[in-house]
């Protein structure tokens, strides 16, 4: 692989990282609430997966309009691994090293919101129970939480990025 495509999935990446770093420091300084919207989660999953595609998509252009799967696979994977990784950080410092009880407030909401949720369709008062007790031992942005969440992010990103990937990909002629 070239090495403009692998500057370009960095470059990608280190965008990818910084918007979502923004977005993080936004949701802590103006709207905690974001952590207990789902839309918002689905939308940064989306916004991931885009940054990793466009990723593969220059890659490919920059090779003359022909990727091997390698190739396109490799840089959706650079994008997305550094994006989040940097986003992963930023979150570990904002939500362990500088301000653990916000951390603590915003777990308190996702506790408030998942039973919200649970009630809203029906399901058993012991259940719930049960749930707010997991839920009140896991600190969502302890540093080994975030650590394993990251980790259970990328290989979803993997799946959907083989996928995506078989779509970009395109062969040289053969003639």
């Amino acid at each position: 692989m070239e090495k403009s495509v692998k500057s370009n999935a960095i470059s990608l990446g280190v965008i990818l990282g910084v918007v979502l770093a923004l977005i993080t420091v936004i949701a802590y300084t103006a709207y905690q609430g974001m952590y207990t919207n789902w839309m918002a989660g689905i939308g940064i999953a989306i916004l991931i997966i885009v940054f990793g595609i466009v990723s593969a998509v220059k890659s490919r252009k920059l090779l003359g309009g022909h990727i091997s799967f390698k190739d396109a696979f490799t840089s959706y994977l650079i994008t997305v691994a550094i994006g989040t990784l940097i986003s992963m950080v930023v979150n570990i410092l904002i939500y362990v090293v500088i301000d653990p009880d916000a951390a603590t407030a915003i777990n308190e909401q996702i506790i408030e919101s998942s039973v919200g949720f649970m009630e809203k369709f029906g399901t058993p008062e012991s259940e719930i129970e049960k749930a707010v007790a997991k839920m009140e031992e896991e600190n969502q942005f302890g540093l080994v939480t975030q650590i394993k969440g990251w980790f259970w992010g990328i290989l979803i990103y993997i799946i959907v990025g083989l996928l995506a990937c078989l779509a970009v990909k395109k062969k040289e002629p053969l003639y």
